[in-house]
């Protein structure tokens, strides 16, 4: 049976233990990515919690992202597809302008590595374990807007391939999600400016030390594990970063 029955003696509010078990057993795979829950009255008999308290817990999930109402047909749990990378997790746009595309990727290089002290601490894995590293472009319009580097961990992700990442039927997260059982459900980043490497001036079509925005990413699973670290270089020239929170 998923789900446990909570203690009245939690601490903090029973609905926030509420969401951690929902969390929980996300983590665990006991909804898997795009079921439906059961019916809240099921549910919330699993927790031992009245309904009103589960719609709490609930309703925090959905501000999250992490699950998906639908209207007549009840709760599901949000799965990453293209419209979720557009709208959660891709934040460029024209100047002035809106979301009016996909980013088009393309993968540059994909390599075996170690992890450096500083992809290790993110990853929260021992300097030098084995790692894949994966260099994509992304263009919008046909226009080179941003260079990812990324790196994880091969223990987390045995089998990986450059096939595989460049046949990918959807996004990244997608891939993570439907072929390794991870979840990233929320991301944390750090913007700064910077004047582009040559490397990354020569893939963005601009001149090297051109600025450049550098974003420095942590893709989380359910249960605030790591699973990416991502650093990004973004052609500002004719884009610009748009985050709009709720």
């Amino acid at each position: 049976m998923s789900g446990e029955s909570l203690s009245l003696n939690s601490r903090g509010p029973l609905y926030r233990a509420a969401r951690e078990n929902l969390l929980r057993d996300l983590a665990l795979g006991r909804y898997s990515p795009g079921a439906r829950l059961p019916a809240e009255r099921e549910l919330s008999a699993q927790y031992g919690i009245s309904i009103g308290t589960l719609r709490k817990a609930v309703d925090e999930l959905v501000a999250e992202g992490l699950l998906v109402r639908r209207q007549g047909s009840g709760t599901f749990v949000a799965s990453h597809d293209r419209e979720r990378l557009r709208y959660a997790f891709f934040h460029m746009v024209p100047h002035d302008g809106e979301k009016t595309g996909y980013p088009v990727p393309e993968l540059q290089s994909f390599a075996r590595g170690r992890l450096d002290a500083t992809a290790a601490d993110k990853l929260q894995q021992p300097v030098g374990a084995p790692c894949w590293n994966i260099r994509n472009r992304l263009a919008l319009d046909g226009t080179a807007v941003m260079i990812d580097d990324i790196w994880l961990a091969s223990a987390r992700f045995p089998r990986l391939s450059a096939s595989v990442v460049r046949n990918r039927p959807s996004t990244l997260y997608n891939l993570y999600e439907s072929s390794f059982g991870l979840t990233v459900a929320r991301t944390s980043e750090r913007l700064r400016a910077s004047a582009a490497p040559a490397a990354i001036a020569r893939l963005l079509g601009v001149p090297s030390g051109a600025p450049v925005l550098v974003i420095r990413r942590v893709a989380y699973g359910y249960r605030h594990d790591p699973i990416e670290w991502r650093i990004s270089h973004a052609n500002t020239a004719a884009h610009e970063y748009f985050s709009e929170l709720a």
